[in-house]
């Protein structure tokens, strides 16, 4: 039963045009204040004087606005050129993967890993595992998920941990290193947790291994860098320990989240019910401790709002995500966490409750909107 619970870019104005535009309209003006008081009579001469200057005014409009014209056509087109390259490019390296995802959809790491590729137009097939059984990850000596099995050619790989799978996935689209070389960068290692289990833990997760020229295109700095890594880690350490408290916080909640939960998930028709009844049972009474152990409030949806409101100031109002004009990993690590949540008690309380629902509506939509 345990395991049942784990279980835009901007359109540039023509600013060409408008700088075209604007001295030839000056040099109209002037031209003609100053050959009109210039002029002494309003015979054939004075006529030519006065249209001399027209002339001219009109042929430097017309100048300048066909000038604006062709260097706004020409910064269009070589940035469409540009992002074709960029699509082209990551859709020829994603077209050489085939990726299999070995999931619980309810689990807040996992969701994390679809809303990656999702984002990201990367076709996977999904496997859902039975938390009772998980007969489908036998395979495999790591048991828990996620797990992604990446087929590059005739190399096989198996990815484990979300954020290593994401870093690692993130890597490959950006520098085009084999995925054979770049999980080497992401050795595993044993700890002792603080009860005094043994865990895997993985090195270097939260970080994308790319050359300078590479990192400078993706982040423009080191301060972008240093923030998503920040604030993955933080959905990962903080926000996924939020959930469990607050979706089983009553008996009510907590029948309703394993409700759905056997509805999503992979369960036979007995193991369903149990697991439905038994579980939320248990998870209430678990839940409670989890509290205790993070320290967290007597009313735990205070902790869910603040840790939203914090992200959410994090975020700025001067930026649609925190990666500027398009989601971030760390955008998206924090969306498929709180995703989870849909549908729940919980998840409505939070968009009531906090200001981070034009964030999540907007992360939606992006991902909603990436090409396929």
């Amino acid at each position: 039963m345990a395991h049942a619970v784990r279980a835009l870019w901007p359109h540039g104005r023509a600013l060409a045009w408008r700088l075209g535009d604007r001295p030839a309209l000056g040099l109209h003006a002037q031209s003609r204040a100053g050959f009109t008081g210039a002029a002494g009579g309003s015979g054939p001469a004075a006529t030519a004087r006065k249209g001399g200057p027209r002339l001219l005014g009109a042929a430097a409009l017309a100048l300048g606005g066909a000038l604006g014209l062709y260097h706004t056509a020409r910064w269009h087109l070589r940035a469409q050129d540009l992002r074709a390259e960029r699509s082209a490019t990551q859709l020829s390296l994603s077209s050489r993967l085939q990726l299999t995802l070995y999931q619980y959809k309810t689990c807040p790491f996992c969701s994390k890993v679809r809303a990656f590729l999702d984002f990201h137009a990367l076709p996977y097939q999904v496997v859902e595992v039975n938390p009772v059984r998980r007969a489908e990850i036998k395979f495999s000596s790591y048991r828990k998920v996620p797990i992604v099995m990446a087929q590059e050619g005739e190399s096989l790989q198996q990815l484990n941990d979300s954020s290593v799978i994401i870093s690692a996935l993130k890597t490959y689209l950006v520098s085009g290193q084999p995925l054979a070389d770049i999980i080497t960068y992401y050795p595993p290692m044993k700890a002792v947790n603080d009860q005094g289990k043994e865990v895997t833990e993985f090195c270097n997760k939260y970080w994308l291994m790319l050359d300078e020229k590479e990192a400078q295109r993706m982040y423009g700095g080191k301060e972008a860098r240093t923030e998503e890594m920040k604030w993955r880690q933080w959905a990962d350490d903080w926000l996924v320990h939020l959930i469990s408290p607050n979706v089983y916080r009553t008996p009510a909640e907590a029948l309703a989240s394993f409700d759905y939960i056997v509805k999503e998930g992979n369960f036979g028709t007995v193991e369903g019910a149990m697991a439905k009844y038994v579980g939320a049972a248990a998870m209430y009474f678990i839940s409670k401790r989890l509290k205790r152990r993070h320290h967290l409030r007597d009313d735990v949806r205070e902790d869910l709002y603040e840790a939203a409101n914090k992200w959410v100031a994090a975020v700025g109002k001067d930026r649609p995500f925190m990666g500027g004009q398009k989601p971030n990993l760390a955008d998206l690590a924090v969306y498929g966490v709180l995703r989870v949540m849909e549908g729940l008690e919980a998840f409505d309380d939070l968009m009531r409750h906090t200001h981070i629902q034009p964030w999540y509506l907007r992360v939606e939509k992006a991902i909603a909107e990436a090409p396929q």
